[in-house]
């Protein structure tokens, strides 16, 4: 008869063995996966206890911080004087060709006979001609080679037309022609003759470009920039209502320079400049990769979570579970990195005087600044009070945008009535942009007074329904829906607080079953095999022995 040891040798281990292994293994992958998940969701003071690692991303993070608000206030601050330049020029083309222009008068600079709008475009062709004798700015004309360039007039009107408003008779093509001339007065001092048709007139536009180069920038050791003025003034007669409103505006070009010498200053701290947004390039680049290498890591432990949950248990993941492994604070940080280096790349074109791209490489670098520091909410949110009002905040968003989504229906209805109502008799109801601004402004509590004094009282019916149409929208608004808003976010911020250290969520549960401590050394890797070091090989032996010994 043979031994029993000798039967197990036949087949190499007992027929137990085998599924008891099974079930070790199974039991091991189980806490081996509850560890990663839980390692995952670790904040960098844990980790650190966990494996011994360095928080570099956090370290990276505060020192990009620190660079990109350096290097954004240095860029606000050149911006600054090319605005600054911008509008002081704007303002003194006003006052050398608008006859009699005040400081803020544009909304009421208008001419209203028929004498002042030839004296007025007369004026604007003199004060072209003696620009270099007027003016205390370095402005000059544009060159088509050796010759300036002309002023240009302009008259737009119905191409034919005979209007009797005493007959209450008119006929007219709709038709609109443009009649255009040049004008040389620099070389021909005496006016030009021309004749305008008001009855038919559209508008009369002037146009004429000036060149001009901003020198303060010299003082920041930075090279000054030539900068091109189209400007237009625009006689309008669109309303034919007998007051033809007067307007100046004019089309910026920055250009570089052709020929250029600087002495007095040198031009070092430019190439330091680039040098430090080279930098800024090569940290957001380098933060850009570390933050796509953790969502990608987490995007290959949900498919290990939702695997594990089918094979265990076959019930399919909540979306909520599957979307905690994505972290959005990631995503924030690499769009941010995306902007940075994009605008930190046109701000070394414009330095350099490649390109003179201001407002992109602005809205390119003010809004990856923002989403930077927004993002430092992140490591708030490691302490418990300050996590509260994360989660508060994440909590509540889906029921604040459906509740901003039905009150945003009710706020348009409002605006529409009172565009078509109110508008003939209030100016802020005149358009659409300026009923909605006007109501978010009594919202906010802001101009009430004054919006419920303008109303114009020539329409008695009109004035009452006013009256019914404000006390509504602020009764609604202030006293419900505000209300109703902030109850919507106190009554997240309770259920949280009351959920506090709480597993809710199945994923969750699932990780409160590992009990071991970041210190516990279960979490160090192995440096050549890359998984946790003396984790599941350990625990499997520990679980084979014992099971062994008891069979």
């Amino acid at each position: 008869m043979e031994e029993p040891s000798d039967l197990h040798d036949i087949n190499g281990s007992p027929p137990w063995a085998d599924h008891q292994h099974q079930c070790v293994e199974e039991l091991d992958n189980v806490e081996c996966l509850r560890r990663k998940i839980k390692y995952y969701f670790m904040n960098p003071c844990e980790k650190y206890h966990a494996r011994g690692r360095k928080p570099w991303k956090l370290i990276l993070q505060i020192i990009k911080i620190a660079i990109i608000t350096v290097q954004l206030v240095s860029f606000g601050l050149s911006n600054q004087m090319v605005v600054m330049f911008k509008e002081e020029n704007l303002m003194t083309f006003k006052h050398l060709f608008l006859k009699d222009y005040v400081d803020g008068g544009m909304d009421t600079y208008a001419v209203y006979r028929q004498a002042d709008v030839y004296d007025h475009i007369d004026y604007i062709i003199e004060q072209y001609g003696h620009l270099h004798n007027i003016t205390v700015g370095n402005h000059e004309y544009e060159k088509n080679g050796t010759l300036y360039n002309p002023l240009s007039v302009c008259e737009e009107l119905y191409r034919n037309g005979t209007i009797y408003a005493g007959n209450e008779t008119f006929e007219i093509d709709a038709q609109v022609k443009t009649d255009c001339f040049d004008v040389y007065p620099m070389y021909h001092p005496a006016l030009p003759r021309f004749e305008l048709h008001f009855k038919r007139m559209i508008s009369v536009k002037i146009t004429f470009v000036l060149k001009a180069i901003n020198l303060q920038t010299v003082r920041r050791r930075e090279l000054p920039d030539c900068y091109d003025f189209t400007v237009i003034i625009t006689f309008n007669n669109q309303v034919h209502s007998g007051r033809i409103k007067v307007d100046l505006e004019n089309d910026v070009d920055i250009n570089e320079c052709r020929d250029w010498k600087v002495t007095g200053a040198s031009a070092r701290n430019i190439y330091l400049t680039v040098l430090f947004d080279c930098l800024i390039i090569i940290t957001c680049i380098t933060s850009f990769a570390l933050c796509t290498r953790s969502v990608i890591n987490g995007i290959r432990l949900q498919f290990e979570y939702t695997l594990h949950c089918k094979d265990h248990g076959g019930n399919q993941v909540p979306c909520s579970d599957k979307l905690e492994f994505l972290n959005g604070w990631y995503i924030l940080i690499i769009v941010s990195d995306t902007l940075t280096v994009i605008g930190s790349i046109l701000k070394i074109e414009i330095q350099t005087k490649v390109l003179t791209s201001y407002d992109v490489c602005s809205i390119l670098l003010g809004t990856g600044t923002m989403f930077v520091w927004i993002g430092v909410i992140r490591y708030m949110g490691y302490f418990k009070k300050y996590n509260i009002l994360i989660l508060t905040l994440r909590a509540a968003f889906p029921n604040v945008i459906r509740f901003i989504c039905c009150a945003g229906i009710i706020y348009l209805s409002y605006c529409f009535c009172g565009w078509i109502v109110l508008g003939p008799y209030h100016e802020k109801f005149r358009t659409l942009n300026t009923v909605s601004e006007c109501l978010f402004s009594l919202i906010n509590g802001d101009d009430m007074y004054p919006t419920f004094k303008n109303m114009k009282q020539k329409s008695s019916l009109v004035w009452i329904f006013s009256r019914v149409y404000l006390y509504s929208f602020v009764s609604l608004f202030i006293y419900m829906i505000l209300s109703l808003f902030i109850t919507i976010i106190t009554d997240t911020y309770d259920t949280i607080k009351q959920q506090s250290g709480n597993p809710t969520s199945e994923l969750q549960k699932f990780m409160s079953g590992c009990k071991d401590l970041p210190n516990s050394g279960v979490y160090r890797l192995d440096a050549n095999k890359g998984c946790f070091l003396d984790c599941c090989i350990s625990r499997c032996r520990k679980h084979h022995n014992r099971l062994t010994s008891e069979a």
